[in-house]
C-alpha cells in the first residue's frame, strides 16, 4: 500500500481522555475513532490488525475441532427468560422493544441462542461432541467505559460453546480449548497465564481466565513465576489426552485478587518464585454442565436408551480487546511495536526524497518485490520531511523499516531498522529485500 493513497489520520497530540498506552497510541496512530463513550469506528490500520487477530483465532479453533458459524447480535428476550438469566444480568444488558412490542436485547453473550440451535437439530449422543463458535460484535452497557478498546461498550468477541454427553466429555472439550488458547495467545506474541476464575453470571464450577501481565492491567494477579516462562504446548494431538498439559499449568498457584488466598500462595510458592503484578484478561473459559441445557430442554438420547441433558461449556476471547492488550505488552515511548504475526504491514519503506529519480526507482522496486513475496509493505511516498516520516513510522510500529535516500544510494546501500531493538544495518537494496522476506518465512 502506498501511504499517499491510504487513510491514516495520524494525530500529533494525545487526546486528554486517553489514560493508558494502548488508548493513546491507537488514537494517535489513526487506528480508531471514538464516537461516544466506549464506542469506536475501526479505521483501516486498526481493522487490519483486528482481522489478523481474528484469523489466527480461527486457525487455532479449527485445529481444536471447533466449527465456525454466525449468530445474531439481536436476540429474543424469551430465550434468556427461559434460561433464567434475563433479570439476573442487570443494567449491562441493552434491552430493546421492537415495533410489535416484542422484547429483544443486544447480545452480551450467546449461551441461550446456541442452546436453542442445538436443541433444534441434535437428538442423539452419536452426534456428540459438538464445538461451535463465532466471532461477533457484542454490547455491554459498562457503567464506566474507559481505557479505549480495553473496556468498551461495543466489542468484538470470539465465543464458542461445547456440547457433550457427560461431564467426562465436557472436561475433554474444556481441555482442548485450554490448550488452544495457550497456542493462540503465543502466536499473537503474548505470554498468557491461566488462572482459576470466578464463574460470575455465566455459571458453573470450572473456569479459568487467561491474563497477560501489564502495568495497566485492571486485576492484581499472584502466581508462580514459572508460569510466565512456560512455552505454549504447540503442535499437539487434540484427539489425545490433554489433561497432563492442563495439569502442568494448573498445578502451580495462579489467582487474581478476587480468588487470591495469601496463606496458600505463601505456602505453595517459594519466596523467590512469588510473582505479584497487574494483569489484563484476554480470554475466559467455563465448564458449566447443564446450567443452560436443563432449563432449556437441550437433551439427547444416550447409549442407554435414556434422555440426557447435555453438558456444556463456553469459551471467550476478546478479539478487539486483544489489540489493546498487545499494545500494552509491546510498545515504547515512540509508539507501538507490533509482533510480526499481527502487524498491519510487514515493513515500512521510507523514501527520504520523493521525486528523486534514483530513490523513487529503488523504492518502487523494493515495494514490488516485497509485495510479490507476500510481505505486504507500506510505502511512505509522501512529500514530507524525513523527521515526520520517521516519527510516523515509529508510531504505527511496523517491525521493520527500509530507509532509502540519495546519500546512501550513492554508496549502493539502504538502511534497515528493527523497530523492536532499534538495531540498524546498511545493506544493498537486494540484501534488504531478502533480509525482510527471511524474517517472515515462518509467520
Amino acid at each position: 500500500m502506498r501511504l499517499s493513497r491510504y487513510f491514516l489520520p495520524v494525530l500529533k497530540e494525545t487526546p486528554a481522555s486517553a489514560e493508558i498506552a494502548s488508548h493513546r497510541f491507537m488514537l494517535r496512530a489513526g487506528m480508531i475513532k471514538q464516537h461516544s463513550a466506549g464506542i469506536y469506528s475501526w479505521l483501516p490500520l486498526g481493522f487490519k490488525v483486528l482481522t489478523k487477530i481474528g484469523n489466527i483465532v480461527r486457525e487455532e479453533q479449527a485445529r481444536a475441532f471447533a466449527v465456525e458459524m454466525l449468530m445474531p447480535t439481536i436476540q429474543p428476550a424469551e430465550l434468556w427468560k427461559e434460561s433464567g438469566r434475563y433479570e439476573d444480568y442487570g443494567k449491562e444488558m441493552l434491552r430493546i422493544t421492537d415495533r410489535s412490542n416484542r422484547e429483544l436485547l443486544y447480545g452480551p453473550t450467546n449461551e441461550e441462542v446456541l442452546t436453542d440451535v442445538f436443541r433444534s437439530y441434535v437428538r442423539s449422543y452419536k452426534d456428540l461432541p459438538q464445538m461451535l463458535y463465532h466471532i461477533q460484535w457484542k454490547f455491554r452497557d459498562e457503567r464506566r467505559p474507559r481505557f479505549g478498546v480495553m473496556r468498551g461498550r461495543e466489542f468484538l468477541m470470539k465465543d464458542g460453546y461445547s456440547f457433550d454427553l457427560d461431564m467426562e466429555g465436557a472436561v475433554r472439550s474444556y481441555n482442548r480449548m485450554f490448550v488452544a488458547y495457550l497456542n493462540t495467545f503465543s502466536r499473537l506474541g503474548l505470554k498468557a497465564v491461566p488462572m482459576r476464575a470466578d464463574t460470575g453470571p455465566i455459571g458453573g464450577d470450572l473456569s479459568h481466565e487467561f491474563l497477560i501481565l501489564a502495568d495497566t492491567g485492571e486485576s492484581e494477579v499472584f502466581c508462580h513465576a514459572d508460569l510466565v516462562e512456560m512455552d505454549a504446548p504447540g503442535n499437539v494431538d487434540f484427539d489425545g489426552d490433554l489433561q497432563p498439559l492442563v495439569d502442568q499449568r494448573t498445578a502451580l498457584y495462579a489467582a487474581t485478587d478476587e480468588m487470591h488466598d495469601k496463606d496458600a500462595f505463601e505456602a505453595q510458592v517459594p519466596e523467590d518464585k512469588r510473582l505479584s503484578a497487574r494483569g489484563i484478561e484476554i480470554g475466559h473459559i467455563f465448564c458449566f454442565g447443564d446450567k443452560y441445557s436443563k432449563p432449556m430442554g437441550a437433551k439427547v438420547m444416550g447409549p442407554d436408551g435414556k434422555e440426557h441433558f447435555v453438558q456444556m461449556g463456553s469459551y471467550g476471547i476478546g478479539v478487539s480487546r486483544l489489540v489493546g492488550g498487545i499494545i500494552e505488552a509491546s510498545h515504547d515511548e515512540n509508539g507501538i511495536v507490533w509482533p510480526k504475526s499481527v502487524t498491519p504491514f510487514g515493513a515500512g519503506i521510507i523514501n527520504l526524497k520523493t521525486g528523486d529519480a534514483e530513490a523513487d526507482k529503488v523504492c518502487e522496486d523494493i515495494y514490488a518485490r516485497l509485495g510479490t513475496a507476500g510481505v505486504d509493505p507500506l510505502y511512505d511516498d509522501k512529500n514530507d520531511r524525513g523527521g515526520v516520516k520517521f516519527s510516523r513510522m515509529d508510531l504505527i510500529g511496523l517491525p521493520y523499516q527500509i530507509i532509502v535516500g540519495p546519500r546512501g544510494l550513492k554508496e549502493g546501500i539502504v538502511e534497515v531498522k528493527d523497530r523492536k531493538t532499534g538495531e540498524r544495518q546498511n545493506l544493498s537494496p537486494d540484501a534488504a529485500v531478502n533480509f525482510i522476506i527471511e524474517q517472515y518465512k515462518d509467520i
